[in-house]
């Protein structure tokens, strides 16, 4: 088994290194974080071709870990003692260095172009680690190329960290190391992380700064009922005078004295149906209605089909150009979609190609695709299959960025109808008020003088 030193962290502080042998270090990590060790550092120094007879499973404490160490240098008796600089340090980063999307990016543009060179995948993680600045991800890809090193895919140990891979890029890794043609998948896993961090983007430039005016709205509305509205209805009843608040911002009042009364009813409700409603999504037919819906949403339902689809396409021209039949190229690619709709389009298109029926025909009946595609899947059956589906990858991509511009024109028409309904809003509620005591009418009404 591997021989693992490590450096870790007690909840009381103390720095502990241990030598150990484990399966490897995503199981040793494991057994530490159970045991209230938070790792520092973790390098393999060695592999032990003798397996001990030692039950690793049911550790329970640090004392465990300790007593199936070969040899260790425990710093016990520290907690009075300060640790030092660098250990602090080290303690920091471990604790708070996140890993971006950027970072993500960077690595698979770093792999691609060492690939591309002709690096085997030892070779390119093994000079990638080295120049790895954060300490977090170099942690991921040195367990990543324990993996390589014993004989196993890259993406079986980046589904452990599905947290960090999205499950797509995962999935991309495998059709290109199962493939082998890796080198292009990595460069459509570029494509797709770049793409995906762009229409973030430009979604968040949007979304975010909408959304902010409307929570400063709602602030101002909550701000204005809990202090302004009454003390302008103070000020009338100390003036004396029998002029009352607009009937909307009294009844607003009414409305929010009543909800804070009761409050705990329509959260319960709401926590409820949230419940129910996961629930039922997570039923196989809950879980495909809502599948469903996702396609079939408005302004986004679009959009989210066409990735799907492209992104099912790229995987099978990616399995096409590498020799792979029809049916072989689906089953492999189906791995790139969690959609149980396209799922199911996906397993009856497989079921075609067995009984000997066109395989285009359960996505032509979905009524999801557009006809555009699905002629060019049939012309491309009849002529060159990988190179029409080239174009239709070209054409799809065409397709979303035109989706990408139509969201970004109708969202923003869609906000600020939100947003001037709550502005209307704030204006009767609040600021008619603020006005009416501005003008001081009431003043007149309350020395008995008229008005001027």
């Amino acid at each position: 088994m591997p021989e693992y030193v490590y450096r870790a962290v007690t909840s009381k502080g103390q720095i502990v290194r241990n030598k150990v042998e484990d399966v490897n270090k995503n199981t040793l990590i494991k057994k530490l974080k159970n045991n209230d060790l938070l790792p520092i550092s973790i390098v393999q120094v060695g592999y032990q071709g003798k397996k001990t007879k030692v039950n690793r499973k049911n550790m329970m404490d640090i004392d465990d870990i300790m007593k199936q160490a070969n040899s260790a240098n425990i710093l016990r008796g520290r907690e009075n003692i300060k640790p030092s600089i660098k250990e602090r340090v080290n303690l920091a980063l471990s604790r708070e260095e996140k890993i971006t999307n950027r970072d993500i990016i960077i690595f698979t543009q770093n792999f691609y172009l060492l690939k591309k060179a002709n690096f085997n995948n030892i070779h390119a993680l093994s000079t990638i680690i080295d120049s790895t600045e954060n300490l977090s991800l170099r942690g991921i890809l040195q367990d990543i190329l324990a993996g390589v090193e014993a004989g196993e895919y890259m993406y079986t140990t980046m589904e452990y960290y599905s947290n960090i891979f999205p499950y797509i890029y995962i999935n991309m890794i495998k059709v290109g190391e199962m493939s082998g043609s890796l080198t292009k998948s990595l460069e459509q896993a570029i494509k797709y992380m770049e793409d995906v961090d762009g229409y973030g983007q430009r979604l968040r430039k949007i979304i975010i700064p909408n959304v902010l005016q409307l929570l400063a709205i709602i602030a101002i509305l909550i701000f204005g009922v809990a202090y302004i509205i009454p003390l302008i209805q103070e000020t009338f009843e100390q003036a004396g005078t029998t002029q009352e608040l607009p009937g909307i911002t009294l009844w607003f009042i009414d409305f929010c004295n009543g909800l804070a009364a009761i409050w705990y009813i329509p959260v319960m409700i709401i926590a409820g149906a949230v419940a129910i409603l996961m629930v039922y999504i997570n039923s196989p037919k809950g879980r495909y209605n809502f599948d469903y819906f996702k396609y079939k949403m408005p302004v986004f339902g679009k959009l989210i089909f066409a990735m799907d689809f492209s992104r099912l396409m790229r995987a099978m021209l990616l399995n096409l150009e590498n020799g792979m039949r029809i049916q072989e190229s689906l089953e492999v690619s189906k791995s790139v979609i969690k959609n149980y709709v396209m799922l199911s389009i996906i397993e009856t298109a497989i079921n075609n190609i067995l009984i000997g029926a066109s395989w285009i025909e359960p996505f032509e009946n979905s009524s999801l695709t557009s006809p555009m595609q699905t002629e060019m899947l049939k012309i491309g059956m009849q002529t060159d299959l990988t190179e029409m589906m080239r174009k239709l990858v070209e054409y799809m991509e065409i397709d979303i960025n035109n989706l990408m511009q139509r969201i970004m024109s109708v969202l923003p028409q869609i906000v600020y109808s939100i947003v001037g309904i709550f502005l209307i809003f704030l204006v009767l509620v609040i600021i008619v008020p603020c006005i009416q005591l501005y003008m001081g009418t009431w003043v007149f009404e309350s020395v008995d003088l008229p008005p001027l």
